[in-house]
């Protein structure tokens, strides 16, 4: 095969916009029906299914600074303007707890909006339950007791308001928009407001109960406290009575005394050893000038110049100082009684410091713990006082910015959007409906995609012939000799003309992949104009096991190819002129021989042979390619091969299939004909206007 007829290989990653918009501007009222049954179905469930619903918002603030009212701290305070806080605040207001004081409140169990219970089955409802039913059995329901079955209740009206009611936050700032939604705009009013109410009562009611946690709490703490103070109290006096009176003061004065008592002692023996000394000293004297000396008394120094002289001086002298040795010893001993008397006191007076000094010990850890006891005991006794006040004036950490409004209007369902929605949804529906129509296609609607499929020059392009049967379409050919469909028909028979100029075709071959494609109107129109260019032409019915010419044509012999090829009649009784039209015309014939053996015999190629030296164009209709290999064996004896594809309908895999059965006999087709084609079809393809003789500018040049 020449290298023209090699099938080039698709650019799918390539996405022509313009082939896109051109393929939905051909869908477009595929598009526009699409959009409008959409917009009519949303109008439908917009103005008759849907049920209207009311939305009401209430507003509330969380308060960060309060003002107190008495100047005590309170028990619980305020709530901070983090992040974290915020959040948590929302979720109380998603909680199930305020939502079930809420349902209880409107009585929401008694209302069918949220108490499924209540309503009537849908038809959907009902078809399910049976279909349920019809597939799984009926299930045997168990009787549960009332106070469970309100549980359930209950708790299924909570899950219906949750899922109509919304909490949002306003960013950067402290206010919670709390929206209701319902069928009934009072209702929708009346939840949200409640929500705002039972959440500002419930901060209240908390902080309520935490004061009277914490009064219980600290009158019983108080209690306790004030039996510990006195009990300390009592072991305090207790221990008073049963000592002596002891202070820090009197404990120092007996300390002072004491030390004096010790220096009294000190100089006490001090002046016993001296004393001691001196009468040792005094009875150890020797002579009476040292007695004199140790002594120093007056008179003994008066007695001591005349005792040697004088017997009763001496005498006197030796009294004198017995006496003031006995004196001495009086004094020695009377000293040393002072000091034992004042050692002994000494010791007591010890005895009794130390004494005191524990007691004072003992007595100031009990008046510290008293004290303490005290102290602990007017604490909580004031925070018992200051509680108890705050049970009354609570301030709750929110108020009501703004009551929700009675709404006028339903917020829900947005018509206008819905209807806009839906339009754009039919919109891209009807546009994924041709396109996808596009991509499913494998027929071809241009010439241009006939060529980029196969490889092969497309030689004619044929519009459809408005004629409802095979003899009208012959004399549409004859007759409407300036329509369009003439004027394609010569476009074709110049273009096999040209297809070799130096030796135009004498045997032309006019085949397709399937019947119904058109390529016996082509023979015949192909033959008619090569008849007016003074050519001598002959039309062969290749086809002789259908045989569909005799239905063009009242007058035909009886005898026809066969006979001819097999001898049992001449050229003359089987070839027959059209007098309408000019050109000659050898019909098939039945024949129990097959047609692949006929036309493969020597006689046919003779028969062919003999023939071009008679006629200047010989034109054979031959079947399809796909049913039967008449036509290849057919092609071998001709000079071009004409390939025809019906507009729209063939598909691409029948095409490429029947042309690689031509490749592998390695023969040649000179080109394609699209026939059939519908003008008003290659209009609203987007193809009108640019291609040939159904060209939108055709009705200017063509009488059709």
């Amino acid at each position: 095969m020449d290298g023209h007829q090699s099938i080039p290989a698709s650019e799918d990653d390539v996405i022509d916009l313009g082939a896109l918009v051109a393929t939905l501007w051909r869908g477009k009222w595929v598009v526009a029906i699409f959009a409008v049954l959409a917009i009519l179905i949303g109008g439908y469930y917009a103005y008759v299914v849907a049920v209207p619903t009311y939305r009401a918002t209430a507003v509330v603030m969380l308060e960060t600074q309060q003002q107190s009212v008495v100047d005590i701290e309170s028990v619980v305070s305020g709530l901070s303007a983090d992040t974290v806080t915020i959040n948590s605040e929302i979720e109380v207001l998603k909680s199930r707890s305020l939502a079930g004081r809420v349902a209880d409140r409107l009585d929401l169990s008694a209302n069918p909006e949220f108490n499924s219970a209540l309503r009537t089955p849908s038809p959907v409802a009902v078809l399910k339950g049976r279909v349920e039913g019809f597939l799984f059995g009926e299930t045997e329901s168990t009787a549960l007791p009332e106070e469970m079955q309100a549980i359930i209740q209950r708790n299924r009206t909570i899950d219906a308001l949750l899922s109509r009611v919304s909490m949002s936050n306003v960013p950067n700032s402290l206010v919670f928009h709390i929206t209701a939604t319902s069928e009934s705009p009072t209702d929708a009013t009346a939840i949200a407001d409640t929500f705002a109410e039972l959440y500002i009562l419930n901060q209240l009611d908390v902080k309520f109960e935490a004061t009277q946690q914490a009064t219980s709490w600290l009158t019983e703490r108080v209690g306790e406290l004030r039996v510990e103070l006195e009990t300390a109290e009592a072991k305090l006096a207790d221990f008073n009575s049963s000592i002596e009176l002891v202070s820090v003061e009197n404990l120092q004065a007996m300390e002072r005394q004491l030390k004096e008592l010790r220096d009294r002692i000190s100089l006490s023996t001090e002046t016993l050893a001296s004393q001691r000394a001196r009468i040792a000293a005094m009875e150890a004297a020797e002579d009476r000038s040292a007695q004199a000396e140790l002594s120093a008394d007056p008179q003994l120094r008066r007695f001591l110049p005349r005792v040697d002289e004088d017997a009763t001086v001496a005498e006197a002298f030796d009294t004198r100082y017995a006496q003031l040795i006995e004196r001495a010893s009086l004094d020695l001993n009377r000293t040393a009684q002072q000091l034992t008397s004042l050692e002994a006191s000494e010791v007591e007076l010890a005895r009794r410091i130390d004494s005191q000094g524990d007691d004072l010990i003992a007595l100031q850890q009990m008046q510290r713990e008293a004290e303490a006891s005290r102290a602990l005991y007017e604490y909580f006794l004031g925070r018992l006082k200051e509680t108890s006040a705050q049970a009354g004036i609570q301030q709750a950490d929110s108020r009501i910015l703004s009551a929700a409004v009675v709404p006028q209007f339903p917020s829900e369902p947005r018509k206008s959007l819905i209807l806009a929605m839906s339009a754009m949804l039919g919109l891209m529906l009807g546009a994924g409906a041709v396109l996808l129509r596009e991509a499913r296609n494998s027929t071809f609607r241009s010439s241009m995609e006939l060529e980029a499929a196969t490889g092969i020059n497309v030689m004619g392009q044929i519009p459809r012939i408005p004629a409802r049967s095979r003899r009208r379409v012959l004399d549409y050919l004859r007759t409407k000799t300036t329509s369009s469909t003439a004027e394609a028909v010569r476009n074709l028979r110049t273009s096999v003309l040209l297809s070799n100029v130096d030796a135009p075709p004498k045997v032309i071959v006019s085949t397709s992949s399937v019947p119904g494609e058109g390529k016996t109107t082509n023979s015949l129109g192909l033959a008619h104009n090569l008849v007016g260019m003074g050519k001598k032409v002959l039309l062969i019915e290749g086809d002789i096991r259908r045989r569909t010419l005799n239905e063009y044509f009242d007058k035909a012999p009886s005898k026809g190819l066969v006979s001819l090829i097999s001898g049992d009649a001449t050229r003359d009784e089987t070839v027959h002129l059209s007098e309408d039209f000019g050109f000659h015309i050898l019909m098939g014939e039945k024949t129990s021989v097959n047609a692949a053996d006929l036309f493969s015999s020597n006689k046919f190629h003779d028969l062919i042979t003999d023939l071009r030296s008679e006629f200047d164009a010989i034109i054979i209709d031959t079947p399809p390619v796909l049913i039967v290999p008449d036509a290849r064996i057919i092609s071998q004896e001709a000079d071009a091969v004409l390939f025809t594809v019906k507009w729209d309908s063939t598909s691409r895999a029948q095409v490429l299939e029947a042309l690689r059965l031509f490749r592998q006999g390695d023969q040649k087709i000179s080109g394609l004909v699209l026939s059939q084609i519908n003008p008003k079809g290659m209009k609203r393809y987007g193809y009108g206007g640019k291609y040939g003789a159904y060209g939108g500018y055709g009705s200017k040049y063509y009488t059709n």
